[in-house]
């Protein structure tokens, strides 16, 4: 069994993204039921000990908001690691609120590793308390409990078609490990995590086949989006993401179970209950999450 957990399904600036009065932004100023937290997922296999994939910038919030996530004495956590996925300010920002005191391990590739290190404000996380421990793509490692025995999840990252963090370009060029996919497995069941992706290649394509359940890169429903709305100059492809009217034909036949779109900008019209892109995004099996939803495997 595995338990996931969708803490936040929105991309950088969730929605509403805080400056932004876009259709989108301006509806969910008004109902609330259409807010959106940045993207990270929890999982668990034991449902006691929790897994965060990705810790964004509202993590506190999440936690609030999640009673699997609480503490069950004075000083405890029952979250047992962060595993990163890549090095951007929405993925890693949330490490700092988890800086008081309780332990817990952060895999990351070692590209991220050093990223973290080189800037001196996550010294915030103790040393002492925050094991940090660098993943290899094509390695599958098995994250481990607090009392070091196994959480029973098998996890292998790959690499996906990217970039290298806003804030690192033109001071570091791409790496492998700028973008990465995890492969999860348990007893059989296997979920794929990949919300950041370019695009599908034969590589990422071979990781997503026969998954009982993908989260998958949802950022933009058409790749000038953001130019078609006056919102930015940037394609999606520039900013190292796949458009939904690209990925769901590209993944139709792969024999996915469950699919759900993560990572969903502000600016994405399959926000909207009543919009055709959220009825043609449903009608092709895609699932378009609210933060707070669980599922099982």
């Amino acid at each position: 069994m595995i338990k996931i957990v969708i803490l936040g399904s929105a991309a950088g600036g969730g929605l509403p993204q805080w400056n932004c009065g876009c259709d989108n932004c301006l509806t969910a100023r008004r109902e609330p039921g259409l807010r959106a937290s940045q993207a990270s997922i929890a999982i668990s296999g034991n449902g006691e000990h929790w897994f965060l994939i990705n810790a964004s910038p509202d993590l506190r919030q999440q936690i609030i908001d999640t009673p699997m996530l609480h503490p069950r004495a004075l000083r405890h956590s029952p979250i047992a690691a962060v595993i990163l996925t890549n090095g951007e300010v929405d993925a890693v920002t949330g490490l700092l609120s988890l800086r008081e005191g309780s332990p817990f391990t952060l895999y990351a590739h070692q590209r991220v590793q050093e990223i973290l290190r080189a800037n001196s404000i996550f010294n915030a996380l103790n040393t002492e308390k925050v094991t940090r421990i660098a993943i290899e793509t094509g390695v599958a490692f098995e994250p481990t409990l607090p009392d070091g025995s196994g959480s029973g999840l098998l996890i292998e990252p790959f690499i996906a078609p990217g970039k290298t963090a806003l804030y690192l370009e033109g001071v570091a060029e791409n790496d492998e490990g700028d973008t990465l996919g995890l492969r999860i497995t348990r007893n059989g069941k296997v979920l794929v995590f990949l919300a950041a992706c370019a695009a599908v290649t034969p590589e990422v394509a071979e990781k997503l086949a026969g998954a009982d359940l993908v989260f998958f890169d949802g950022t933009l429903w058409r790749d000038d989006e953001l130019i078609a709305l006056g919102l930015g100059q940037k394609t999606g492809q520039r900013m190292g993401h796949i458009a939904m009217d690209v990925a769901m034909p590209a993944l139709a036949d792969l024999g996915i179970g469950r699919k759900v779109f993560l990572h969903i900008n502000n600016s994405n019209p399959a926000w909207r209950r009543d919009a055709p892109e959220r009825l043609q995004a449903e009608q092709a099996g895609w699932i378009i999450p609210a933060d707070g939803m669980e599922m099982t495997l």
